[in-house]
């Protein structure tokens, strides 16, 4: 069936060629695209049309393009907003690369053109006007940090780090103790802070956390709290040690 559906398309795009513009060739020398992203998901690497999730989000597109031997290509990869008209980013080559930092709905669509001689190919507005474009959905920021840890070897709650996160673009984490000291940092919302300064165990207590973010959707993160450090905590003398 799906060999079907491919053939009844390109015999119906060669009538329209024929038709509309004067071409006179078969179906197999017309150039075709069918733009693809592959982008990291849950499961690894991952291609597909639709993609919902968090920021920063890194996606390759292609242009797929086949039978464009012998003709002169122009390439025009439209970037546009959910109930926007016009595209925020259009890019001049036939694969490319995009980091999707802003929260919301995508839409993404390649315009092609294909010329030889007289004869002329386009996939513009009248083509996507009946296909579907690449939809990249990213959903709004959240940033939850906890207010204690037990670094103690039972690989349970060892290190002090984001309760949960998404679509985190910006951020950095510091440690003090009660003097003001700093004892770490980091910049990934998946890092966090083992309990050592210099490579030796802190003793047990409480310290304080800053935290500055910035979420896909321009929310801005400020987290100051103190964070309590239980090295004699474990899981069989109470139910949790983060909030």
């Amino acid at each position: 069936m799906k060999e079907i559906a491919k053939d009844m398309k390109k015999l119906l795009l060669t009538l329209l060629l024929v038709l509309f513009t004067g071409i006179n060739i078969t179906a197999d020398e017309i150039p075709t695209i069918s733009p693809t992203a592959t982008y990291e998901g849950k499961n690894g690497e991952e291609e597909g049309q639709n993609y919902s999730g968090t920021a920063p989000l890194d996606v390759r597109f292609k242009a797929n393009t086949q039978n464009a031997d012998g003709w002169t290509a122009y390439y025009e990869w439209r970037f546009t907003r959910e109930s926007e008209q016009e595209p925020y980013l259009i890019r001049y080559e036939e694969n490319t690369e995009y980091t999707f930092l802003e929260a919301g709905s995508h839409s993404i669509v390649l315009y092609a053109v294909f010329t030889q001689g007289e004869n002329r190919v386009e996939y513009t507005e009248e083509y996507w006007s009946t296909m579907t474009p690449i939809k990249i959905s990213i959903s709004e920021s959240m940033l939850e940090m906890p207010n204690a840890f037990s670094p103690n070897g039972d690989d349970k709650n060892n290190i002090f780090k984001a309760k949960k996160y998404q679509s985190i673009v910006e951020f950095d984490a510091y440690i003090y103790n009660r003097w003001g000291q700093k004892l770490y940092e980091w910049h990934d919302p998946a890092g966090g802070w083992d309990g050592t300064y210099k490579g030796k165990d802190v003793a047990q207590g409480v310290y304080y956390v800053l935290v500055k973010a910035k979420g896909a959707d321009g929310r801005r993160f400020t987290i100051k709290r103190d964070v309590n450090l239980l090295r004699g905590y474990t899981e069989s003398n109470s139910s949790t040690g983060r909030e």
